[in-house]
């Protein structure tokens, strides 16, 4: 269940990554404020980061932001501005959150 697929530019990897306002957010459970999201990221041919990593999911200025967590992501899978992140929620007994990146060039 896709939550969103978004290009990267370079604010997304320098600050936070701002969701897209066409994201399907009735995917992420409800909260307020912040949430916690437990993630497994991997790329497009399926090779994953060793372990999950949590993401920090705030409002900021109105607008769903990734923060902590997020860069080091961002870091770890090497991402540079055009790559492309889409992250959805996989219920496979339990609702587990994924991010597939595909590097642009």
């Amino acid at each position: 269940m896709e939550i969103f697929t978004k290009q990267l530019n370079s604010i997304d990897l320098e600050r936070g990554l701002v969701l897209p306002r066409d994201s399907n957010l009735e995917r992420l459970q409800p909260f307020h404020g912040t949430i916690e999201l437990s993630t497994i990221v991997e790329s497009s041919a399926g090779t994953r980061l060793p372990d999950p990593v949590t993401i920090h999911c705030s409002t900021r200025l109105g607008k769903l932001e990734f923060t902590r967590g997020w860069r080091d992501i961002a870091r770890d899978a090497g991402l540079k501005t055009g790559d492309i992140v889409t992250f959805y929620r996989e219920v496979n007994g339990g609702a587990q959150y994924k991010m597939r990146v595909r590097n642009a060039g």
